[in-house]
């Protein structure tokens, strides 16, 4: 039989061990899933703007790669390099558009269509570094 004391001690255990319940999903419209973010970054803007740094100046990199790729790995390996990376730091929706760009052959299939993604996915990394600039203005001093 348990004392008064080991009873309440078990009910915090319990409590902080205790799975959460997950939040439930809200489609976001914006470019970056910050709660997702926010996350692995245990809520520093800090760690979030230089993620996001080091993202956006990956991401024209490997837009880049995708343009110039010679064979399907090559198209392929660029496409899931952007994917990882969007996924990581909550960029979902470019992280669907690379999802596309991978399931397709960037050399072989229609060039129509490996321009079409390209270009969708210029466009969304032009979003999110608008939207990183607008929520992380340079001037502003992080708090950590």
């Amino acid at each position: 039989m348990s004392t008064p004391r080991q009873s309440t001690l078990r009910r915090r255990i319990n409590a902080v061990m205790a799975p959460e319940a997950p939040a439930p999903i809200v489609p976001s419209t914006d470019p970056i899933d910050r709660t997702h973010l926010a996350r692995y970054t245990l809520g520093s803007p800090t760690l979030e703007r230089e993620i996001l740094g080091l993202f956006m100046a990956q991401l024209p990199l490997s837009i880049e790669q995708l343009r110039f790729a010679a064979t399907d790995r090559e198209w392929q390996i660029a496409a899931h390099t952007i994917k990882g990376s969007a996924r990581a730091v909550g960029a979902r929706h470019v992280a669907r558009l690379a999802l596309e760009a991978e399931q397709t052959s960037g050399v072989v299939d229609d060039e129509q269509d490996r321009e079409r993604i390209l270009t969708l996915l210029e466009e969304a990394c032009e979003e999110v570094e608008g939207y990183v600039e607008d929520a992380f203005p340079s001037h502003e001093t992080p708090r950590a």
